[in-house]
């Protein structure tokens, strides 16, 4: 058989079934751009929650200072979101199909 079979039944059940098309690739361009798309929004979600800890006060430890700044909206709010946003564009673009 060299055509594409779409319907299964018991009689193909252990026989050869031949299928042939000219891309064999599943994803097509529009889905590793949107996967770029969804890496540079983790990436960029992961950069934004970087900064320095509770008790650094200009690259130095110091128990006795504390930094407000790890309660930022940037860090708390913004970066995690970016983040969620990206996993959930990896998510589409991994399901979404490949246009004929």
């Amino acid at each position: 058989m060299s055509k594409k079979n779409k319907q299964f039944s018991a009689d193909t059940i252990g026989k050869s079934v031949e299928v042939s098309e000219n891309n064999p690739f599943y994803f097509g361009k529009e889905n590793y751009k949107l996967m770029l798309i969804g890496l540079a929004l983790i990436v960029v979600g992961f950069l934004l929650m970087m900064g320095p800890d509770a008790n650094t006060v200009d690259g130095k430890y110091d128990p006795n200072v504390w930094n407000e700044d790890i309660f930022s909206i940037r860090r708390i709010r913004i970066a995690p979101m970016l983040v969620i946003a990206g996993f959930a564009v990896e998510v589409y673009a991994i399901l979404k199909r490949k246009k004929k």
